[in-house]
């Protein structure tokens, strides 16, 4: 490519990042941004990966759009308990299914308008984390989960969970191209 070529192919590329741009911003505009954001998942200072993740994630939209507007309900372990920070509202025991029954009460009594579940095997309690299940049939707002691992073969009850939390959720978000494979 002669260096006129290459002059003329980044300024379209430019141009075109700058209508993409545009196109977004006008779209972003236009949309509401949800006023209650509950994170479901593990959360600091349990150390997990999903903790960090959950963690940073809500601190991340806090930054951009208000920390007041969010909150954090974390699965607590058998036999454990942690001292959250203020963004912990409510607590999620892995085992006890009432507390998932709960957590769906509060969650619409609350108003809340969206929920972002972050689902990894063994996080939640039951058959194949079911027990997440009880919760998500009872909530009255949108689900956006992000499917932290895609097994390959899962399991019947591993199947049938994930099948039964991609149906009720609005949207899923997943880490890699393989694990949309995987989903297909």
């Amino acid at each position: 490519m002669s260096s006129n070529e290459t002059i003329h192919y980044k300024e379209r590329a430019i141009e075109h990042q700058s209508t993409v741009s545009s196109q977004i911003a006008s779209k972003g505009c236009s949309l509401p941004l949800p006023t209650r954001i509950a994170f479901v998942g593990n959360y600091l200072p349990r150390q997990c990966g999903i903790a960090t993740f959950t963690t940073d994630l809500c601190a991340a939209l806090g930054t951009e759009f208000g920390s007041g507007r969010l909150f954090a309900i974390p699965v607590n372990d058998p036999e454990s308990s942690y001292e959250y920070p203020e963004q912990v509202r409510l607590e999620l025991e892995q085992e006890d299914l009432s507390s998932y029954e709960r957590a769906a009460e509060f969650l619409n009594f609350n108003g809340n308008d969206l929920v972002c579940l972050q689902h990894e095997y063994g996080i939640y309690g039951g058959i194949a984390g079911g027990h997440i299940l009880t919760l998500l049939r009872k909530l009255n707002m949108p689900v956006v989960t992000t499917l932290h691992t895609v097994l390959r073969e899962p399991d019947v009850n591993q199947h049938q969970v994930l099948e039964e939390i991609a149906r009720l959720s609005d949207r899923l978000v997943v880490m890699s191209d393989q694990a949309a494979q995987f989903l297909r």
